[in-house]
């Protein structure tokens, strides 16, 4: 049996009764962090352009463009949701997959879930399958010849996986569902070589969210794939892909992000915060602040000193420490279109000095790290984080994920329909979820 066949029978012979219950909190904690990040990027004109084009593109269905009342089929409402939750750079990550799992997995399962009425055992089982296999299939490849590391590369075959259990897919068809859609993913090559980071394509999650569901239903009408397409060590190590599969599972080890910027830079603004913190010290008595990190974070971001978007500010190391210096924490969820053009945060973005260090590039990708050297006077303060704020060794509560939703809708729901929608993930009820998130704001 190919990789792919062997996923494919996991997949298809999972018993929803494996959820255990670390694994339903795990799953619930993704849901009300993911939807309070869509909901909070709703707005974006990027997001606006997604739905448009959705509505131009697709008929009406059953599933919910959230926060509008707009009904479309699954695949067109999950891309534009997918959309809201990665415009801000605030959707979780798992770190050895180096990217994005949530922001294309849970809209496309919700969106499913909502056309086909699937009963909330169905739903986290598949949310917790297309983590597993997106993750175990990203975290396979060699990251040193990665030209980029975008989740649109990866992301489908999650998808794909998570949606082909929930239409109930024979085995032999889940199989040639993940093969289609990787073979058919986008292929991302451009934002790794592209100086243009303030794009808002981004890391290519709605589109590859398209890609995957449609691989299910190309799968389910006899369209085949290259069923050995994780097969060739070259592109994958498929025995890691494949390794105490069951044993441990993805959805559980999930980070959470605290600020709306690349997770990249989360390490040195901790460091920085830190130093501000525990010295007293002002933005405004900092004259320099060198960063020392891995090579990723120093070369495959543009890091602009004065970012003319919101996606180049959050891709930009400087700009996001400037922030994070002069507002605080608060700055940062999420970054706003009112803080670009600020001359005080393009003073101290100047400021900042970015430096590869060859031992903490070696961490990379099983950590993120960071060294913040701060210059005020003749006063040097000097700060390390390995594990930034929201992995898994160093996680954000159960409160604290709470106070992140809290934060990001206060500006479109009341107290009232905020409580609401955070009761609907807690309690599982499906259909009063669905309800508050098909209504406009």
């Amino acid at each position: 049996m190919t990789t792919t066949e062997k996923l494919a029978q996991i997949i298809t012979q999972f018993d929803p009764a494996s959820i255990t219950a670390s694994m339903e909190h795990a799953i619930r904690r993704c849901l009300i962090d993911l939807i309070g990040v869509a909901c909070a990027g709703f707005k974006m004109d990027g997001v606006r352009a997604v739905r448009a084009t959705a509505k131009r593109l697709f008929p009406k269905g059953k599933s919910s463009v959230w926060l509008s009342e707009t009904k479309l089929t699954s695949i067109a409402a999950a891309s534009c949701n997918a959309a809201a939750a990665s415009a801000l750079d605030l959707d979780d990550g798992h770190r050895s997959a180096a990217g994005h799992p949530g922001a294309g997995i849970i809209p496309a399962c919700l969106a499913v879930a909502e056309e086909e009425n699937i009963p909330l055992k169905d739903l986290l089982s598949a949310i917790a399958l297309g983590y597993e296999v997106g993750c175990r299939v990203a975290a396979s490849r060699d990251f040193s010849h990665l030209p980029t590391m975008a989740t649109g590369r990866w992301i489908a075959t999650g998808v794909a996986a998570a949606t082909a259990y929930l239409y109930r897919l024979s085995q032999d068809k889940t199989a040639q569902a993940l093969a289609i859609a990787g073979i058919h993913s986008p292929d991302m090559a451009a934002a790794g070589y592209s100086r243009m980071m303030g794009n808002q394509v981004k890391e290519g999650i709605p589109w590859a969210v398209l890609t995957g569901m449609t691989a299910v239903h190309l799968a389910a009408e006899g369209l085949t794939g290259p069923l050995d397409i994780l097969d060739h060590p070259n592109y994958y190590n498929a025995s890691q892909i494949l390794e105490n599969l069951g044993s441990h599972w993805a959805i559980e080890e999930i980070y959470f992000k605290p600020y709306g910027c690349c997770r990249w830079a989360h390490a040195a603004i901790d460091a920085l915060l830190s130093i501000q913190n525990n010295h007293k010290l002002a933005a405004e008595a900092i004259d320099q602040v060198q960063v020392e990190t891995f090579r990723r974070a120093v070369e495959g971001l543009t890091n602009e000193i004065q970012p003319a978007t919101l996606e180049a500010a959050q891709y930009s190391l400087p700009f996001s420490l400037a922030v994070a210096a002069i507002l605080g924490r608060d700055g940062l969820l999420p970054l706003r279109t009112e803080w670009l053009g600020r001359q005080d945060l393009l003073q101290l973005s100047e400021k900042v000095r970015l430096k590869v260090d060859p031992e903490l590039d070696r961490l990379f990708p099983s950590q993120s790290p960071a060294r913040v050297v701060i210059i005020s006077g003749n006063r040097r303060y000097e700060r390390t984080i390995f594990t930034p704020l929201g992995d898994p060794d160093h996680p954000l509560s159960d409160k604290d994920l709470r106070e992140k939703f809290y934060t990001l809708t206060k500006d479109l729901f009341s107290e009232d329909r905020q409580e609401a929608i955070l009761e609907s993930i807690e309690l599982g009820s499906l259909s009063k979820l669905f309800n508050h998130l098909n209504r406009s704001i």
